[in-house]
């Protein structure tokens, strides 16, 4: 099996509260550790990271460890970055063994080819997040925030975090769904599945021989996706983890 994860948003809610979810993340990593042949993060499993040279947010260790165990003893894990935990230095590559992309991938599981997404700038329309992702991607940007002292730079990330989320919720692009538009054109280039995450919502269209799904959310119903070699498709989480809402 092959599964998608997305949009965890780890560090999103009180500690108290995130505790509870991140416990049902490492759940879900235990169970799918038990037929995983391969594991992609597609973004913003946390709400908000960045890693110094000596530094990382702290809550996140359990998460970490688990990842770290899964990665180096069960079965390869990739990580797609979005637009809230893009701030990545080496961590991940040097620590967990884990790589990170900044951008778009393409894959082949059973002859199919996969193109894998975080989703975010694929509206054309939303010009202002698209020269803000240019400005923050920017190695010279990132290099100047990583000169910030962590406590503060953690803080300001995580608050640019939840403002970050309230513009784009409340922002109305029209009444075209342009993450399934670009799936559209990458299926006709040929792409036999293009998964997506950042729209908060479990979408499954199938679009001539093609399909493109976006994985969901977790600050709702904790949706992750999974290709059994035949199909792709979405499963609740706590359905999945025999868990109560």
């Amino acid at each position: 099996m092959i599964y998608f994860i997305s949009d965890v948003h780890l560090g999103i809610l009180d500690r108290k509260n995130d505790k509870l979810r991140e416990d049902i993340f490492i759940q879900l990593l235990d169970k799918i550790s038990l037929n995983a042949e391969k594991i992609y993060l597609v973004g913003d499993i946390f709400d908000y990271w960045f890693d110094y040279k000596t530094v990382i947010p702290k809550y996140f260790y359990r998460t970490l460890s688990k990842l770290y165990y899964v990665n180096n003893n069960i079965c390869k894990i990739e990580f797609i970055i979005g637009n809230h935990d893009f701030g990545h230095y080496n961590f991940f590559e040097t620590e967990l063994n884990i790589p990170v992309f900044n951008d778009d991938i393409i894959r082949i599981h059973n002859n199919k080819k996969f193109y894998i997404s975080h989703g975010d700038g694929k509206n054309p329309n939303d010009k202002g997040y698209l020269m803000l992702k240019k400005i923050m991607r920017n190695k010279f940007s990132l290099w100047l925030y990583l000169k910030l002292h962590p406590n503060f730079g953690i803080y300001l990330a995580s608050g640019s975090s939840r403002k970050s989320r309230k513009y784009t919720s409340q922002k109305h692009y029209g009444d075209t769904d342009s993450m399934y538009e670009f799936a559209k054109l990458k299926i006709d280039e040929g792409f036999d599945y293009v998964v997506m995450g950042h729209r908060h919502l479990a979408i499954s269209k199938e679009y001539k021989n093609g399909k493109y799904l976006n994985i969901g959310e977790w600050l709702v119903s904790p949706t992750i996706a999974a290709y059994d070699n035949n199909d792709i498709y979405h499963i609740n989480v706590y359905k999945f983890l025999n868990l109560k809402d």
